[in-house]
């Protein structure tokens, strides 16, 4: 299956594991954002510390802006492979197309090391 319009990169399967995992922490203790509506204001609003993408949306254009947004906005984001994980690890029954960190929690560190990891990745 060919890569989606809006994966600009490759995120490694033990890095995205690190992001769910932030997803569910961050729900526990902080505060995220879900859905694409709710991802779009919280980047261009700046609330957003991190941003995640399910690389298995479709159709694929709900994304595409959201890349754009984020570089614009200097906010790290990095894909996920499932859109019903995101959901699952963000605390939904169903699946979820996009999630923003905006208050870590106890996830701090593992916000920071996901950050420096979305500089490598993007190079």
């Amino acid at each position: 299956m060919a890569k989606a319009v809006f994966i600009r990169f490759e995120t490694p399967p033990d890095v995205a594991d690190k992001a769910l995992q932030l997803v569910q922490v961050a729900r526990e203790t902080g505060k995220i954002r879900v859905g694409t509506n709710e991802v779009t204001k919280s980047s261009e609003r700046s609330e957003a510390k991190l941003v995640l993408l399910a690389e298995d949306v479709d159709p694929a254009e709900i994304l595409v802006h959201l890349p754009m947004l984020c570089e614009e906005k200097r906010i790290p984001y990095l894909y996920v492979p499932k859109r019903q994980r995101l959901g699952q690890m963000a605390g939904l029954t169903k699946s979820a197309a996009s999630v923003a960190v905006v208050e870590p929690g106890q996830g701090k560190p593992l916000l920071d090391e996901l950050s420096q990891t979305f500089v490598t990745l993007k190079k």
